[in-house]
């Protein structure tokens, strides 16, 4: 009898025990473990991370990293950690978090415009995506990559066409560049290809023209019109006289990108650079800024005009004053003139 109540006390002590045990790995596995209040919080895992240094990124936002730590083992999580972007769910447990760290690697959408230079690309990138702008900068200008695919180093900036894409966070500057080499290449369709050759413009030509203006209007509807303009000037052997190249080329001089300049002077239109398009006739060698996808549609579809001249229109803010002779284009500058010296701007 007194063994019998033995053994009755350790099976009850044992179903005690058991379920015991079964409510830990319950609450372990299932019970809520984020600390976070707001809906979601990202979490960004980056190449390479050890299971120590994820530990270390999951902590700020788990209620109990040592439960996190137990069913992750259990798992096989830790020798499976892939980098990413992580979107993690308010009162997630333990499991939930592991699935979504181990399978929903979550994109991001990137954009970029009016990049000036490479440079400025990469840092734009970089503040988007793992990659860092050293590793990014090196891969845009590649040498042998740029040859491969018919660019050089003034060019390579021609085949960033701006829009939004979808990346995953942790892609590499090398993934990144090639996707956008295809990107390029759906860009420029049978379409934008034929237009081209319509109006005698290489690919890069279209480009560097549309940088050109891009940076002598902002507004879009504008921007067939002053093509138009430049490409009468093109056609008819004239050299393109414009600022915008003038402002690049003191900029490139000085290696200074930060300088402002509001107002172009006349010993400016001197400096000797392939960029100074008053002083040489030839297109500028590869385009001054990033120009948007409405520019280069632009100088594809540009506008059937007899205008060779034009000049900001002090009357409508934005807007440029056109003229098909230099009489008319110098009474239109002589307003503006007025006007930028009322104003006081010297430079």
């Amino acid at each position: 009898m007194y063994v019998k109540k033995i053994l009755f006390t350790i099976a009850v002590l044992g179903l005690i025990a058991g379920g015991v045990f079964a409510y830990y790995v319950y609450q372990a596995v299932f019970s809520p473990n984020t600390k976070f209040e707001t809906e979601t919080t990202v979490l960004y895992v980056p190449t390479g991370a050890t299971y120590t240094e994820l530990i270390e990124l999951v902590t700020p936002v788990l209620k109990d990293v040592y439960s996190f730590d137990r069913i992750a083992k259990r798992k096989g999580y830790i020798d499976k950690i892939k980098a990413g972007r992580y979107i993690l769910k308010k009162n997630s447990n333990n499991n939930q978090i592991i699935n979504v760290l181990r399978s929903k690697n979550s994109p991001v959408q990137i954009n970029f415009n009016n990049q000036e230079r490479l440079e400025n690309l990469a840092g734009r990138i970089a503040s988007q995506i793992e990659a860092d702008s050293l590793s990014l900068l090196k891969s845009f200008k590649d040498e042998i990559f740029l040859k491969s695919k018919g660019f050089s180093s003034e060019t390579a900036l021609a085949m960033y066409i701006p829009n939004k894409y979808e990346f995953f966070w942790n892609t590499s500057a090398e993934q990144f560049r090639e996707r956008m080499y295809k990107e390029y290449t759906r860009f420029w369709n049978d379409s934008r290809v034929l237009k081209a050759k319509q109006i005698g413009l290489t690919k890069d030509e279209v480009i560097t023209i549309a940088s050109i203006v891009q940076k002598e209007t902002a507004k879009i509807d504008e921007r067939p019109r002053v093509a138009g303009v430049y490409m009468n000037r093109y056609k008819n052997g004239w050299k393109l006289d414009a600022d915008p190249t003038v402002i690049y080329a003191i900029k490139k001089h000085r290696k200074d990108w930060d300088t402002v300049i509001k107002r172009v002077l006349y010993k400016d239109l001197e400096i000797d650079s392939p960029y100074n398009t008053y002083k040489y006739m030839a297109l500028p060698p590869g385009p001054i800024s990033m120009p948007d996808i409405s520019s280069i549609d632009a100088v594809l579809n540009y506008e059937k005009h007899e205008y060779y001249f034009f000049v900001a229109n002090v009357e409508d803010i934005g807007y440029h004053k056109f003229a098909k002779t230099l009489d008319q284009h110098n009474n239109n500058k002589k307003q503006y003139i007025d006007w930028i010296n009322k104003k006081g701007i010297k430079r």
